[in-house]
C-alpha cells in the first residue's frame, strides 16, 4: 500500500449511506475527484498535509477520524457475505454489528471476525481471528501475534460478546507473551469470560471464490447488488449520487469487500428498475469477466495493474478459465499476508546493481490446494520474467482443475503421513533462496552436509548477499 494515502476506517467493511455521503463530501472538499478501497474493507485517499486533515474532520457530522499512523488496524469482517452467500446457520447480520459496536477503542493489531462458510473475506489474514463455530454465539480463536512465528489456536471456544475485551486485553498484554497457553493463562487472571469448550477441532470446507458482481436475488422480494472498478478508483460523484439512491430506497448498509469492491444487500423488488436506470444513465458495467474481478492489486500501484491487464489480456487470448481461482501480485517478498489462491511476488533489485536499470523478475507460488486456507505456500518458479508469467499461470490453472475434486479430508491425510517427510531448510527472506544442509552451497565452497547452525558467520545469501542473521527456518514436504 502507498505510504502517502491516508486513511479511513470502516469497522467491519460497513458503513451506511448517510455516513459514506458524509465522507464523500469531506474529500470532495479537499478537492478529490476519486478515492481506492483497500484489502482491509477500508478507504484510502491521498492529501496535502495532516493540517488539511484536522480541518475535514472539522467538517463531519458523523465524528469521521482520518487516520495517519500506520500502525492503527481496520477490524474486518465477513458481514458483507451474511445473507449473500452460504453462511453459517446462527450467524446473522446483526450479531456481526453488535460485535463490532463493541469494540471502543482502534486496534494496533489486526482483527478479522469471519464466517468459515464464505471464501469472499479472508479468515487468516489476521493476528487474531474469530471464527465462527457451529456452537451458536462461540468461535474459533485462531492467534498470530506479531512476533510469533507460527498461528495457534486459544484452547477454548470464545462467546460472541467477549470478543471486544479479550481483543482489547491481549492488545494490552500481547508483547510479553510467548506462546496460546501462556496467553490463556493472563487472561483468565486478568478478565472474567464466558468460554466453551472445544469439541472438535476448526474444519474449514474448501471453497470455490464466488462471482460478487451485478444485481443478484436475496431471498424472495430483495436483490444485493456487487459493483467493482477495473482500476480501483471510485468516483466520488458516483459514490455521492449511489447513496443519495440507497437513502430514498431505504437500503441501510453499503459494505466494503477486500477484493476492493463493495455491495448492497437488501434492495427492494420495486427499486430494481430505477437502480438499473440509474447504472445505465452513467454507464456502468455491472457484469465484468471473472477473469479480471479475481485479483488482488496492491492499491494506487501503475505497475501491478498494467502487470495484471497484460496477464488477464493472455488468459483471455488463451481462453483459459480461472473460475474458482483467485490471484495476487505483491511488492514485498519478505512479508506475506495474501489470501489469493496464486501470488506473483516482484523482487527487488539486487543491492550491488540498484544504481542501474534491471529488468524485474518474479516467483510464483500458490497456496496448497490452491486454498488460502491451508496457510500452506509452495513455491512454483523463482526469478522468472514477464513474458513467461502468462504460460506458468495457465500451467498452474490446469492443475487447480486436474486436483479440483481430489482434495483429502484431515482423515484421509492421517493415513499418509509416512508418505510425505517433513524436511528442515533455510530460505533467504529477500530472494526466497534456500539453503539446504544437505547440499551445502557450491558457490560459497560450504560442503553437503553442512548444517545451517555451523555456517560461517560471515556467511551470506549467495544471491542477493543478505546476512545468515536474516534466515527463517522452513518446513518442506519430500514427495
Amino acid at each position: 500500500m502507498n505510504d502517502d494515502l491516508y486513511r479511513i476506517l470502516l469497522k467491519g467493511g460497513v458503513t451506511s449511506p448517510g455516513e459514506l455521503k458524509d465522507i464523500i463530501l469531506m474529500l470532495e472538499s479537499a478537492g478529490l475527484n476519486e478515492v481506492f478501497f483497500g484489502s482491509r474493507q477500508d478507504l484510502l485517499f491521498p492529501l496535502k498535509d495532516v493540517k488539511e486533515e484536522l480541518q475535514l474532520e472539522q467538517l463531519s457530522k458523523f465524528n469521521t477520524d482520518i487516520v495517519t499512523n500506520r500502525s492503527y488496524q481496520n477490524i474486518i469482517s465477513s458481514y458483507v457475505s451474511a445473507d449473500v452467500f452460504e453462511m453459517t446457520y446462527w450467524l446473522k447480520g446483526s450479531t456481526y454489528l453488535y460485535i463490532l459496536e463493541g469494540f471502543d477503542y482502534l486496534p494496533k493489531l489486526k482483527i478479522n471476525v469471519t464466517d468459515p462458510k464464505q471464501r469472499l473475506v479472508p479468515l487468516f489474514s489476521g493476528n487474531l481471528n474469530f471464527i465462527a463455530s457451529e456452537s451458536e454465539d462461540y468461535w474459533y480463536l485462531n492467534i498470530k501475534l506479531p512476533h510469533w512465528k507460527t498461528a495457534q489456536y486459544y484452547p477454548v471456544l470464545i462467546y460472541s460478546w467477549d470478543i471486544n475485551i479479550i481483543s482489547k486485553t491481549i492488545e494490552e498484554i500481547h508483547e510479553d507473551i510467548t506462546d496460546v497457553e501462556e496467553l490463556f493463562f493472563v487472561l483468565n487472571k486478568k478478565i472474567d469470560t464466558n468460554n466453551k469448550t472445544i469439541e472438535k477441532d476448526l474444519e474449514v470446507p474448501f471453497l470455490t471464490f464466488p462471482y460478487y458482481e451485478g444485481m443478484n436475488r436475496m431471498g424472495i422480494d430483495q436483490y444485493w447488488l456487487g459493483l467493482y472498478w477495473r482500476n480501483n478508483n471510485y468516483d466520488l460523484s458516483f459514490l455521492k449520487d449511489f447513496c443519495g439512491f440507497c437513502l430514498d430506497n431505504s437500503i441501510g448498509k453499503i459494505c466494503i469487500t477486500p477484493w476492493k469492491s463493495f455491495i448492497v444487500k437488501g434492495i427492494k423488488q420495486k427499486s430494481r428498475p430505477e437502480l438499473e436506470r440509474f447504472l445505465g444513465q452513467r454507464g456502468i458495467n455491472v457484469r465484468h469477466s471473472q477473469l479480471e474481478m479475481n485479483w488482488h492489486v496492491p492499491v494506487d500501484d501503475s505497475e501491478a495493474l498494467e502487470l495484471k491487464k497484460f496477464l488477464v489480456r493472455s488468459f483471455d487470448q488463451n481462453d483459459i478459465s480461472t473460475y474458482g481461482l483467485t490471484f495476487g501480485i505483491s511488492n514485498d517478498v519478505g512479508k506475506r499476508s495474501h489470501f489469493s489462491s496464486i501470488v506473483i511476488e516482484k523482487n527487488s533489485a539486487p543491492t550491488l546493481v540498484m544504481d542501474f536499470e534491471v529488468r524485474p523478475t518474479y516467483n510464483v507460488l500458490h497456496f496448497e490446494n490452491f486454498d488460502p486456507n491451508t496457510q500452506k505456500y509452495l513455491a512454483h518458479a523463482h526469478d522468472v520474467d514477464k513474458i513467461e508469467l502468462p504460460g506458468l499461470l495457465m500451467e498452474l490453472s490446469k492443475k487447480y482443475f486436474e486436483q479440483l475434486g481430489t482434495i483429502k479430508t484431515k482423515e484421509e491425510k492421517v493415513k499418509n503421513t509416512d508418505e510425505n517427510e517433513l524436511h528442515f531448510v533455510h530460505q533467504c527472506p529477500s530472494c526466497l533462496t534456500i539453503y539446504d544442509a544437505t547440499f551445502g552451497d557450491i558457490t560459497a565452497n560450504i560442503d553437503a552436509g553442512t548444517a545451517f547452525e555451523n555456517l560461517p558467520d560471515n556467511y551470506c545469501c549467495s544471491v542477493c548477499e543478505t546476512s545468515k542473521d536474516e534466515f527463517k527456518s522452513i518446513e518442506i514436504q519430500l514427495h
